[in-house]
């Protein structure tokens, strides 16, 4: 299993390069990579110095076992790792997006991560419009569980800058990415940066002001989700409970704080 947490499916991360190795019994295609040069245009110093390649994706893992429940509930489990390290004086990040609107259910779509190895704020605002609403960044270190809610814009931030970061995730099996909002504004609206060793976070001045709420991950029990127990494992011992990402119109997502 993976480096000390137990993710309830047999998936090994790899640094060096970036990648997995799947266990006996488990699929999972190669990874696609994400260079610094594919996000520059949403960094404070386009032309900064950084890792090649931020981060390696690999969507659609699974056990052979369970794949015609996944195809059935139109679900998806994908697992991501960053560099170490800065872009300039940003940490390694995505650069951010909204989740596109699925066919299968007409409407965007939520999001579940679980940390496997590192740290992570997990950012995200209400929209990507010039107001962008509430602002949060999540601080999850392994084990923790965060939810982005459907149509929220959101990016992945390395929170200590001395690891790799590696989560697992579910969302839904036909997923879309929208970078119109974020791109327009050259990120997010709360922009992250590396001082005295630190991640903090910049507002970004192409927004009107807002205020950043920095919290720690919650249960969400509201959602049937069980604390302490890895979200794939969860998935085996009840198929349903995760329907709610492919379904997101089965919960209430108004007022939502994650």
């Amino acid at each position: 299993m993976n480096r000390g947490f137990n993710s309830g499916i047999d998936v090994i991360p790899t640094y060096d390069p970036l990648g997995f190795v799947y266990g006996k019994g488990v699929y999972g295609p190669s990874v696609e990579n994400r260079r610094l040069d594919d996000i520059r245009k949403s960094l404070l110093d386009p032309d900064c110095k950084g890792p090649d390649v931020v981060y390696s994706i690999a969507m659609d893992v699974g056990r052979s076992c369970d794949k015609t429940d996944l195809l059935k509930r139109n679900l998806l489990f994908g697992v991501v790792s960053y560099a170490k390290g800065q872009m300039g004086i940003e940490p390694v990040h995505s650069q951010g997006h909204i989740h596109a609107v699925s066919k299968f259910c007409g409407t965007s779509t939520c999001e579940i991560y679980e940390i496997w190895h590192g740290s992570a704020y997990i950012y995200m605002q209400e929209t990507a419009e010039d107001d962008p609403g509430r602002c949060f960044a999540v601080l999850a270190e392994k084990g923790d569980i965060v939810i982005v809610p459907p149509g929220w814009a959101h990016s992945t931030v390395v929170a200590d800058t001395s690891e790799n970061l590696t989560f697992g995730a579910w969302c839904v099996r036909d997923y879309g990415f929208d970078y119109v909002g974020v791109r327009k504004h050259h990120g997010m609206a709360w922009m992250p940066v590396v001082k005295d060793g630190k991640t903090m976070f910049k507002q970004n001045p192409l927004y009107t002001k807002s205020q950043l709420e920095i919290v720690k991950p919650r249960c969400y029990e509201e959602l049937g989700l069980e604390e302490g127990k890895p979200i794939y494992t969860q998935f085996i011992e009840y198929k349903d409970r995760f329907l709610f990402v492919p379904k997101p119109q089965l919960r209430k997502w108004e007022g939502f704080h994650p």
